[in-house]
């Protein structure tokens, strides 16, 4: 029996669920159905997607305004599992179509994910009493959050979802990247200090989160904490655009902006790239490169005025 592209598919789909993987999963779910509405159906075999296919593909996202960003996700996954059919000698790798049909071109490396030390400094001086008249947890929290991630080695907010009091031992945060896996560990200083405690309340147990985005006692399964965690990340980068115009800062900022800075301020301080790799707990440093490369270019550019 020859293993079929959508078979392909759902297998990738059900090993990722079995890792607990589910957000990953729904990544291939949701590019899943959207090749089966390209091609309305994947019952063929992995040497029929060649290099004619993808383009064809292409072409059918870019007609229903698909973003460069969204085609991307969607060839990624396809290249992922067609890896794992080579690899488990579905398909002989003579057939491979991804070597002359780059994924990197959707990859826009342009758009600037980083703010400067400055700016983060405004943002660490605003009074959020200037922007609402009335009281709003979310847009604070939204800001302590956005801080955080900023000062705690650009943790993400998936994982400060998942922060409990367990993770803190002698003033030290210790826990396992939700994504990878990979162990993080890093010294909580002052300001990082003073947010925990915030949100810190009265006889909390070892088990309990430590911000206000999951309640153990409500969020049981993996599919209640991924619906909860998309809902407050939402409301989250929604408060902090507010700030970011508010600021009149150079990009709009979400929760992802606070990683990236992280890291580009460390680079730009002279940093070790491996070193800054390990702190946002990257398992390669092409990824940690990835993050980086924004920024080099306009580094370069003030650089070269300095020639004459």
């Amino acid at each position: 029996h020859l293993v079929s592209v959508g078979e392909g598919f759902l297998n990738y789909i059900q090993a990722l669920k079995n890792e607990n993987r589910l957000r990953y999963a729904g990544m291939f779910e949701v590019s899943y159905s959207s090749f089966i509405k390209f091609n309305k159906h994947l019952d063929i075999p992995f040497s029929d997607i060649d290099v004619a296919w993808l383009k064809r593909y292409e072409r059918f996202l870019r007609e229903r305004g698909n973003s460069d960003n969204t085609m991307g996700i969607r060839f990624r996954t396809l290249r992922a599992v067609y890896n794992k059919a080579i690899e488990d000698d579905i398909v002989d790798e003579k057939y491979y179509p991804f070597k002359k049909f780059k994924v990197s071109h959707f990859n826009k490396k342009t758009t600037k994910r980083a703010i400067s030390k400055s700016e983060m400094a405004k943002v660490l001086a605003l009074d959020l009493s200037n922007i609402t008249t009335y009281y709003s947890p979310l847009l604070y929290l939204s800001k302590d959050l956005f801080l955080f991630s900023y000062l705690g080695c650009g943790i993400n907010l998936i994982d400060i979802a998942y922060l409990r009091y367990e993770n803190i031992t002698e003033n030290r945060l210790r826990f396992n990247r939700h994504k990878t896996g990979q162990p993080i560990d890093f010294a909580l200083q002052g300001r990082l200090r003073e947010i925990i405690l915030k949100y810190t309340k009265e006889g909390c147990s070892p088990k309990d989160f430590i911000f206000p985005i999951l309640d153990r006692r409500i969020h049981k399964t993996q599919q209640q904490q991924d619906d909860r965690i998309i809902k407050v990340t939402k409301g989250i980068n929604r408060n902090l655009k507010k700030i970011g115009q508010f600021l009149n800062l150079s990009i709009p900022i979400t929760t992802y902006v606070a990683r990236h800075s992280f890291a580009t301020v460390l680079k730009r301080s002279g940093v070790n790239i491996s070193i800054i790799s390990e702190a946002l707990g990257h398992t390669n440093l092409s990824t940690t490169q990835y993050y980086l490369d924004s920024f080099e270019n306009e580094q370069i550019d003030e650089a070269m005025k300095n020639l004459l």
